[in-house]
């Protein structure tokens, strides 16, 4: 009983310390602190399209008609049934946020803690470790619209072994019945399944049986997604006209930079599975394995051997994906080129994670004070990861409020006074996402799934200031997801705030192009000094104080 309840008071410790990290999301809302970089800057936004633009259902050749002229397949904006845009289609934006933040973090907490307990770290000797760690992996940065794609993994890892084991029932197949409904196959759970495909087969092998029951549990989950992401498997079946991906380009690092990419990856880990595990997990698990070669302790430690190799084979197999020596490769079959099999390294936050809980259980076993140590560590990793809460981290950049400037842009409609469907904008300095989120039709957009001769056609709008910046050129020729006004002048600067000084020098558009697009508005963060030139005049310049952006409308004549 008194294991038990020790049990159960780290568990609400845990819960309250989840709440907290949680709560600036709820009392200050729009006045929050997020990431922008694909979130703010797309999904969100993307969300508000969707549930505004009466396409929620649409069939599979449905388009949205607010953005791109129309040309943007509905597909591009995922399925209905997802759970994060029945979020955002009921509630405010930050509220359908921080739920899906709450959520997320709450179920990854309860499954890399089911997983430790079961499977990985069983006995009530290893409680109060199997918590902290479970504690730390749920804090841990993810990125906002991949909601379980990688920390409903350890939950999925449960279930399964589970089933492999010959325990499952009812409670398994619930999980893995749910998760496809707040997850994304191609954001993590292809890489997990397939994954636990190679995990099957490798029983096969070495244990002479089929075990079929674990096989269809596999089977099922991927059905489940399937059902789930019936547009993606339209899009992928059914290719239609070329599209942005057919240009995206992956194969072109020298064997060198592959190399220092893999220890870079290995060690800082990524934008969209940042694990922060540098300072404080990289070192313990690194004294843990030369305690396990210092102490022949290979036997006893498999696990935790294979999950150290299988991190490290992680980074170096999401390196070597850049690899310019798979370019033949890429020319013959084309699906590697617009499939990102670098996303293997997706499974690394559950490696890492459970890697630390091992690594903290094989220090504890050397003593009273290494276990103190151990216990040290996991307490200084949860601390680490509380300074990577979002209202610390992008405390310089513009609150949610800020960012959307819906009372500026409100300004801006009344000022041009027309339904918006009527005419088409496009903008500089700032992310067009900014308004599409305020209602604005844009030629300009951040998708990675867009008709190939559109992107062609708005290239020709930009194409003298690529032709002066090779960044900007590579970046939209060979990938060319953001569909913005690039300018040689600001390059890949796609906010720029309501203080600069700057001005823009020697713009060069085809304006002429522009309006055959149907193109009438330009919302520029900066004056543009040769506007006539361009054949653009500036109507008004406005400004507020709830906005990070001061917007100079410039008309086509």
């Amino acid at each position: 009983m008194k294991e038990i309840k020790t049990e159960q008071r780290c568990i609400l410790l845990a819960m309250f310390i989840l709440a907290l990290y949680l709560s600036p999301l709820f009392i200050l809302q729009e006045n929050a602190h997020i990431r922008v970089h694909d979130n703010l800057d797309s999904n969100i936004a993307w969300y508000r399209v969707l549930a505004r633009s009466g396409e929620m259902f649409g069939g599979v050749q449905g388009v949205i008609p607010q953005i791109i002229n129309g040309m943007l397949s509905r597909n591009a904006f995922g399925t209905e049934f997802s759970i994060i845009v029945w979020l955002h289609y009921f509630f405010p934006t930050m509220i359908a946020y921080g739920l899906s933040q709450a959520l997320t973090r709450f179920v990854a907490f309860f499954g890399m803690y089911l997983l430790l307990k079961k499977h990985l770290l069983p006995g009530e000797k290893w409680v109060i470790i199997n918590i902290m760690a479970s504690l730390a992996f749920a804090l841990t940065p993810f990125w906002p619209s991949g909601m379980l794609s990688t920390l409903g993994m350890p939950l999925a890892l449960w279930a399964f072994l589970n089933i492999r084991n010959g325990e499952g029932s009812i409670k398994d197949y619930v999980v893995l019945t749910l998760l496809p409904f707040y997850a994304s196959i191609v954001l993590g759970f292809f890489f997990f399944l397939s994954a636990m495909g190679i995990f099957w087969l490798t029983d096969v092998i070495r244990k002479k049986r089929w075990n079929f029951s674990f096989l269809l549990s596999i089977v099922y989950m991927t059905f489940v997604f399937l059902l789930v992401e019936y547009r993606l498997v339209y899009s992928f079946l059914f290719k239609g006209e070329p599209n942005s991906r057919d240009e995206y380009f992956h194969a072109e690092l020298p064997l060198w930079r592959v190399i220092r990419l893999t220890f870079k990856n290995y060690v800082f880990g990524h934008t969209h599975v940042m694990t922060v595990h540098t300072f404080i997990i990289l070192p313990a698990t690194l004294i843990a394995m030369y305690l396990v070669i210092s102490k022949k302790l290979w036997k006893q430690e498999k696990i935790f051997i294979f999950l150290f190799g299988l991190n490290f084979i992680l980074s170096l197999w999401y390196a070597f994906w850049f690899y310019e020596g798979w370019l033949p490769l890429t020319k013959k079959f084309h699906f590697m080129d617009t499939f990102n099999f670098a996303r293997y390294h997706f499974l690394r936050p559950l490696v890492i994670y459970a890697s630390f809980a091992l690594a903290l259980k094989i220090i504890s076993l050397q003593g009273f004070h290494w276990s103190r140590i151990a216990k040290g560590l996991a307490i200084m990793q949860i601390i680490l990861l509380c300074g990577f809460n979002d209202e610390i981290i992008y405390r310089d950049k513009p609150t949610v409020k800020e960012f959307y400037a819906e009372e500026l842009f409100q300004e801006i409609k009344e000022y041009i006074a027309l339904p918006q469907e009527d005419y088409r904008v496009a903008s500089i300095g700032i992310h067009p996402a900014i308004a599409q989120y305020n209602g604005f039709y844009t030629l300009d957009t951040y998708n990675n799934f867009y008709p190939l001769s559109y992107k062609h056609q708005f290239r020709k709008i930009i194409e003298k200031e690529l032709e002066k910046n090779k960044t900007i050129k590579k970046y939209f020729d060979k990938w060319g997801g953001r569909c913005y006004i690039f300018t040689a002048q600001l390059g890949k600067k796609y906010m720029i705030k309501k203080d600069s000084k700057r001005h823009l020098k020697n713009l060069e558009l085809n304006t002429n192009v522009f309006k055959e697009m149907g193109g009438r508005y330009i919302f520029s963060a900066l004056p543009i000094d040769n506007a006539e030139q361009n054949q653009l005049s500036l109507e008004r310049v406005f400004e507020s104080k709830n906005s990070a952006w001061k917007i100079y409308l410039y008309k086509t004549f």
